[in-house]
């Protein structure tokens, strides 16, 4: 993005810590660039996964497993990976993605 000749915020959300960017280039071209501040959601997820009773058992049809910020949301789906449980389950268990993760454990 060296070529970029002029920048706008385009919204921002305060309660989510989400600004997006709007980047005109030389060429013509537009980006458009979402940032968000993770540093709330992957604080609260450590403090809730390090209470977390690792005894505690997988029965049943729900467990909160992850609390993951917006924009990788719309990253995840936009990769399809949010509407395949297979690369879900995947991305879960990679442990570069355990700051996402509010329960140990594989999925």
């Amino acid at each position: 993005m060296a070529d970029i000749i002029d920048t706008k915020i385009v919204s921002r959300n305060d309660a989510i810590n989400q600004v997006q960017y709007w980047h005109e280039h030389q060429d013509g071209s537009v980006t458009l660039e979402t940032k968000q501040d993770i540093t709330a959601i992957a604080e609260a997820n450590q403090m809730v996964r390090n209470t977390f009773d690792e005894r505690a058992n997988w029965k049943g049809d729900m467990h909160r497993v992850a609390s993951i910020p917006m924009s990788i949301y719309y990253d995840l789906k936009a990769k399809g990976i949010l509407d395949d449980p297979a690369a879900m389950k995947k991305w879960l268990n990679d442990p570069d993605n355990v700051v996402f993760r509010t329960r140990p454990g594989k999925v």
